[in-house]
């Protein structure tokens, strides 16, 4: 079949599949998505249940998956189109209605079911959704297995199971998922939270409920904001994309900290008692001590991404702790962490794992681990940050036309320039270059600590890349 034969099939294919939007690409870094009911229809959802049921559970006798949703106006129609799949398929249903990502990741174990499944598009505006699969052990899917899901959806096959009678699934609401989760985070940290005040923004997602709930029940004074949602204002003017909401309050009201999560809660990013932001990479280094104090940061390492700051490397060594890179994408860092046998792990962002606790990014979780740390220290979130020293960063996007966008590495000028600027910056600083997936750029990160320094180096280099390389 000829590349335009290929993609004529594809646009045929895509009326009603419209998540395939990236050269025939179903799955992303992190499930379906698309905007709801057009990119991502109840059609695709359906058949999702369908064929996840198949490829999932078919050495299950009679299987039983989970299902939660953020608070997304979509939600429901998604969530009724995959669970009528599943139903189809004989697979009875938990439904678990408004829940954290996080909270469907433990549930999937707790509740012994053999598969989980999350409706929601993150910190992505409302008219997004996205759908996620966790396997029995509350796993992010292989690419091996989502490749064998998207095939049949690619090749517009449908499996030939259609069970009768009694055979049907059953779909049952869980009243009490959100109760089982809080009453789990609240074990995960000694003694209470008494004496803190604290402000949350939830962002009007999935965590507008349970986190309020749980830091009132550990004896926190909480102000909450963004706790009203109504099916489209999520993640809108609030929550971890933006923090500057919640520096405003804390510093209105005087509180010891704010915690801000996404729209399905499995990041959270802080802000100091002064109005700082405290990103992931500060969060992961004070808990990093915490776990190292506790004697559970296991062999005293910390899982990072090669976008995470170098004050965090020089941090961790500081401390007697070392630093593992890997690629951007909290998959990777998990994938990581498991291979190695690692306690913790997360990205910049705020999506941080504690594997001893949750096999996934949890911000509820993280929240409760960083203020546990406040509590135990007795020192302000400001005094614990300046564990850590951040370095300025500078981005530059280099705009490539050209058809391989890693041919830098083979252009002896360019890789030239590059060890000219690490051996100016002398161990103080770093280089990373990263082309684009899906756009024609590779962007050049240098990080130092002089700003205006690396501005002038890195524009200069991003336009040394595009002419080499156009």
């Amino acid at each position: 079949m000829s590349l335009k034969d290929t993609y004529v099939r594809i646009k045929k294919i895509s009326h009603w599949k419209g998540a395939l939007l990236y050269m025939g690409k179903l799955f992303g870094t992190d499930g379906v998505r698309g905007i709801a009911n057009k990119d991502l229809t109840p059609e695709l959802a359906y058949k999702l249940g369908r064929i996840g049921a198949y490829v999932l559970l078919k050495n299950s006798k009679k299987a039983k998956v989970i299902i939660g949703k953020d608070t997304r106006l979509s939600g429901d129609l998604l969530e009724n189109a995959m669970v009528a799949g599943f139903l189809s398929m004989g697979v009875d249903v938990v439904a678990l209605g408004v829940i954290p990502t996080p909270a469907v990741a433990y549930l999937v174990r707790h509740l012994q079911a053999d598969c989980g499944v999350m409706i929601s598009a993150s910190h992505n505006p409302a008219e997004y959704n996205g759908i996620k699969f966790f396997n029995h052990q509350g796993y992010k899917l292989p690419d091996e297995v989502e490749d064998e899901i998207e095939g049949y959806i690619l090749e517009d096959k449908d499996v030939e199971i259609r069970v009768t009678g009694a055979d049907i699934g059953v779909l049952t609401p869980l009243g009490n998922a959100n109760q089982l989760y809080s009453s789990y985070l609240a074990s995960t940290i000694e003694g209470d939270l008494k004496g803190l005040k604290i402000v949350l923004d939830t962002g009007n997602g999935a965590a507008y409920k349970i986190a309020e709930e749980i830091f009132v029940e550990l004896g926190a004074e909480v102000h909450i904001i963004n706790n009203k949602p109504n099916g489209v204002n999520i993640n809108l003017h609030c929550g971890s994309t933006h923090p500057e909401v919640l520096q405003a309050v804390v510093k209105e009201i005087g509180a010891d900290l704010g915690i801000t999560f996404d729209g399905d809660a499995d990041r959270a990013i802080a802000v100091s008692n002064e109005g700082q932001i405290i990103d992931g990479d500060h969060i992961m280094a004070i808990c990093s001590r915490r776990l190292k104090r506790h004697n559970v940061l296991k062999k005293n390492t910390l899982v990072a991404t090669v976008m995470s700051n170098i004050g965090l490397d020089i941090a961790m060594k500081e401390m007697g702790c070392q630093t593992v890179k890997t690629r951007v994408g909290d998959r990777y860092v998990l994938e990581e962490m498991i291979k190695g046998s690692y306690s913790l792990g997360g990205e910049q962002s705020g999506h941080i794992i504690f594997l001893d606790y949750n096999t996934t990014g949890d911000g509820i979780l993280t929240a409760l681990q960083l203020v546990a740390a406040v509590k135990e220290e007795s020192k302000s979130l400001s005094e614990l940050s300046k564990i850590m020293t951040s370095y300025p960063q500078v981005l530059v996007n280099a705009k490539v036309t050209g058809p391989d966008k890693n041919a830098y590495l083979e252009d002896a000028e360019i890789m030239a320039e590059i060890k000219r600027i690490e051996e100016k910056l002398a161990g103080e600083g770093r280089v990373l270059i990263r082309p684009s997936g899906t756009e024609p750029l590779v962007r050049v990160m240098l990080e130092g600590k002089n700003q205006e320094e690396l501005n002038i180096l890195a524009n200069s280099l991003a336009k040394l890349i595009e002419n080499r390389l156009n």
